[in-house]
C-alpha cells in the first residue's frame, strides 16, 4: 500500500477534516463534539473525566473503533499503550476483555482504578469525602505553616490558602482516613490540582512563572465534586457478569509485561502510540509527581517514570541508543532505508543550528521500539484479528516524517497485513507560522493492521 507523502497527504482523495470514511465493512462515523478533550481525554465524559491525561485519546473514537472489530462478547481486547484505559473502559461497556500495557506506572494506576470494582460493604464515598473535608478544613491553619517543605514547582502554583487544603487532604488520605476509597481520593485530589492553581498549568507544559485566575477557588468544594462523579461513574458499572479487564505497568516492548495474557488469545487491539512530537509524556505529569511525592527530582523522574517508555522526546535520547537502533532496525527489511534517509536530513539539520535538537537520535530509537511492540502484539494477537492505531505524522524542522506510513512497512515485517490507512484530522495547525517546525499539512491517521496466519 502506499504511504502517504508531503504532496500527497490524503488518502484516496479524502479531505481532510475526516468526514464519515469506510473502514474494515462499514464506516467510521463522524465522532461526536468532542467537547472537553481540546487536550487529551475528555473532561466531561464518564472515567475519562477522572483525571486528563493528555495521551489520551478520545473515548468517542474508541467506542466506533471497537464497533467495527466486530468482537463477540467476552473476547479480548488489547492495547500496548493503555494509557488511562480510554480504550479499557469502552471495551468494558461493550461487554469485551480488555488488556493494557502502561509504562507510565501513576497512570497505570489510574488506569486499573478505573477497571477496578467499586469498594463493597463500606460507607459510600461522598459521605467518606465529606469528612475528609471537614478535617482538611479544621488542619488547614497547622498545614500552612508547614509549606515550605512542599517542593518548589508545588509552592509557585497555588496561593498558601489553597495549598494548605490540598496538602491537608493529601496527607490525611495518605494516613488512611478516605478508607477502602483511598485511591479513588488520591485520583479526586490530583485531578483538582490544576483547576484550583493560580499559575499556568494547562497540558502540556507547567509556567509556575506564570500566574493566572484559578479556574475554581474553593479546592475543598472541586475535590468534592471529583469525588462525586467519581463515585457516579463507579455505581454506574455492574457488578454482574464482569469480564477480565486489567492494566499493567510494563514496558510493552518486553515479553515480561505480555506474561498474563496467552500467545495468540487477543481477538482485537485499540491503540493510539506516543507521537513522535518531542512531546514529553513523563514530564507532563510532572505536578501531580511531585505534589503526591512520587519524585522528589527531574533525575528521579527519569529513572522511576521514563525507564519503561518507548523514546519520543529530545530529552531521552542519546548517541548509542540511536546507533543500536539503527543497527537494529535493519532486521525490519527496506523500510530502514526510509528511516535511515530521515536521520541523515534530521543530522543535517541538527548540525545547521547554532542549539539544534536531537531528532535524528530519537527517530531510530523510537521506530525500533515501535517494532518491539508490533513484534509482542503479534504474539498476543489470534491469527486475522485486527488491530486500529490512531497516530499522526510529523516533520521536525520541515524534515516530513510519515510515522502512520512507517509503522505499516514495520508491521508487515513481523507478520502484519496494511489493510488501512485512512486520514481522521488535520493537525499542528498552531505551527503553521512557523516554518523551522514542518512546511507540510499534517494529520492523524487511522492504520488497521490484521494478524497473518
Amino acid at each position: 500500500m502506499p504511504m502517504l507523502t508531503p504532496d500527497k497527504p490524503y488518502q484516496d482523495g479524502l479531505p481532510l477534516p475526516f468526514a464519515a470514511t469506510p473502514i474494515a465493512d462499514g464506516v467510521l462515523p463522524l465522532p461526536a463534539s468532542g467537547r472537553g478533550r481540546k487536550h487529551g481525554t475528555s473532561s466531561t465524559e464518564p472515567f475519562d473525566r477522572w483525571f486528563r491525561y493528555p495521551a489520551g485519546f478520545a473515548s468517542d473514537y474508541v467506542t466506533s473503533l471497537l464497533a467495527h472489530l466486530e468482537l463477540s462478547p467476552g473476547e479480548l481486547v488489547v492495547d500496548p499503550f493503555a494509557g488511562s484505559a480510554v480504550t479499557g473502559t469502552a471495551a468494558r461497556q461493550a461487554g469485551l476483555s480488555f488488556f493494557g500495557v502502561e509504562a507510565h506506572p501513576v497512570i497505570a494506576e489510574l488506569g486499573q482504578l478505573k477497571l477496578q470494582a467499586a469498594p463493597q460493604n463500606t460507607r459510600p464515598f461522598p459521605e467518606v469525602v465529606k469528612d475528609l473535608i471537614a478535617a482538611a478544613d479544621s488542619q488547614a491553619h497547622t498545614a500552612e505553616s508547614r509549606l515550605d517543605d512542599e517542593p518548589d514547582l508545588v509552592k509557585r502554583c497555588f496561593s498558601r490558602p489553597v495549598l494548605a487544603r490540598l496538602t491537608s487532604l493529601r496527607d490525611l488520605v495518605k494516613r488512611g482516613a478516605a478508607e477502602e476509597w483511598h485511591l479513588h481520593a488520591k485520583w479526586a485530589l490530583l485531578g483538582t490540582l490544576r483547576d484550583v492553581a493560580s499559575a499556568r498549568v494547562g497540558w502540556p507544559y507547567q509556567r509556575p512563572g506564570s500566574e493566572r485566575k484559578p479556574v475554581y477557588t474553593d479546592p475543598l468544594a472541586r475535590f468534592l465534586k471529583r469525588a462525586t462523579w467519581i463515585y457516579e461513574d463507579v455505581q454506574r458499572v455492574s457488578t454482574t457478569a464482569r469480564v477480565p479487564l486489567s492494566v499493567v505497568h510494563g514496558d510493552s516492548r518486553s515479553a515480561d509485561s505480555w506474561s498474563s495474557i496467552p500467545e495468540g488469545s487477543a481477538h482485537g487491539c485499540v491503540s493510539s502510540p506516543p507521537y513522535l512530537n518531542n512531546f514529553d509524556y513523563a514530564d507532563a505529569t510532572r505536578l501531580e509527581l511531585y505534589f503526591w511525592g512520587e519524585i522528589s527530582s527531574w533525575a528521579e523522574m527519569c529513572t522511576s517514570v521514563r525507564a519503561d517508555m518507548l523514546t519520543a522526546t529530545t530529552q531521552q535520547s542519546s548517541v548509542g541508543a540511536a546507533m543500536n537502533a539503527r543497527s537494529a532496525l535493519q532486521s525490519f527489511g527496506a523500510i530502514n532505508r526510509t528511516i535511515e534517509d530521515i536521520v541523515d536530513k534530521l543530522a543535517a539539520e541538527r548540525t545547521a543550528r547554532r542549539r539544534g535538537k536531537e531528532y535524528d537520535r530519537v527517530v531510530p530509537d523510537y521506530f525500533l521500539a515501535i517494532g518491539q511492540v508490533l513484534q509482542q502484539l503479534a504474539r498476543a494477537m489470534h491469527p486475522g484479528a485486527s488491530a486500529i492505531w490512531l497516530v499522526g505524522d510529523s516533520a521536525p524542522y520541515g524534515v516530513y516524517v510519515d510515522t502512520p506510513g512507517i509503522i505499516s512497512e514495520i508491521a508487515q515485517a513481523v507478520g502484519f497485513s496494511s489493510e488501512k490507512d485512512v486520514v481522521l484530522r488535520r493537525r499542528g495547525q498552531r505551527w503553521a507560522s512557523n516554518t523551522t517546525r514542518h512546511d507540510v499539512d499534517l494529520s492523524e491517521r487511522m492504520i488497521v493492521l490484521r494478524r497473518m496466519s
